[in-house]
């Protein structure tokens, strides 16, 4: 057993009897991992606690609050996971002031494997590992060698592999519209593949999630024609910061750009047209 599971274990260990269940990953049958609700009354279920692989837990806490609202809930999150559940709160999906945050630090090698430049938690009262350093993204940054039109004639290649599988919105903690435009035959034509262009299924869903990717990757990650996504978000998340001053999940009092009021005037503060 590794060092930070070991570690983990002892941290879950001292706090699920203060709590009325901690949400972390759990080993199951044939070597299988999901999100689990670990209960005070059941403590030797931590000894299937597992670390890998990386699991969209704040839908899962979603859900159990919207299940059990009122219930004290624990939840070992990684520093995407936890960017996700700040920024649920702030648009009423998720209810900090239930939640315990427990912080797993990254190690290099997942690191890596996201492309992840903030592989740590910034909230969690309670932290398990080392804190390090992020790490480039060579995709992105093998994108931003390109001039523009080589970038279209990339997107358009990435774009004629979907088949419209839906996977990355519902994957998605940040998509949680009752009622989703990328349903609206009005916007998304169904039925036709290759997707005609342009990409209103991709672009409806960029618009969407402005200011609201924490760079978790699932969206990639549940792709089954591996199109690279997560360099159009960082690179929105990029222009976000630059223009707001908003970074997802940094701050949690800080509210988010489309939850702002923009008074007469402050316009000329954020750079767009008035």
């Amino acid at each position: 057993m590794s060092d930070r599971l070991t570690a983990l274990r002892q941290a879950l260990e001292r706090i699920l009897p203060e709590v009325d269940g901690v949400v972390a990953l759990k080993q199951g049958p044939a070597g299988m991992v999901a999100p689990h609700l670990f209960l005070p009354s059941q403590p030797t279920e931590l000894e299937a606690l597992s670390l890998w692989p990386k699991y969209p837990v704040p839908d899962t806490l979603k859900i159990l609050q919207k299940a059990h609202p009122g219930t004290t809930l624990a939840v070992v999150c990684r520093g995407c996971e936890e960017r996700g559940i700040v920024e649920m709160a702030k648009h009423a999906q998720i209810d900090l002031a239930n939640v315990r945050l427990i912080g797993l630090q990254c190690v290099a090698d997942e690191a890596t494997f996201c492309r992840c430049a903030k592989p740590f938690t910034l909230h969690a009262a309670t932290t398990v590992g080392d804190k390090i350093e992020g790490v480039p993204d060579p995709l992105t940054d093998a994108f931003l060698a390109k001039s523009q039109e080589e970038r279209l004639a990339f997107w358009k290649e990435q774009f004629l592999h979907c088949i419209k599988c839906y996977g990355c919105r519902n994957i998605c903690p940040q998509c949680f519209c009752n009622v989703c435009a990328l349903e609206d035959g009005t916007w998304v034509e169904t039925g036709r593949l290759p997707m005609p262009l342009p990409p209103m299924y991709h672009l409806v869903r960029a618009m969407h999630m402005t200011a609201k990717c924490v760079a978790c990757r699932e969206c990639e990650e549940t792709c089954p024609a591996g199109i690279p996504m997560a360099i159009q978000f960082r690179l929105m998340a990029r222009d976000v910061q630059q223009m707001f001053g908003y970074e997802t999940g940094a701050v949690i009092d800080q509210k988010p750009p489309q939850l702002l009021v923009l008074e007469e005037g402050d316009y000329t503060k954020t750079g767009l047209p008035h």
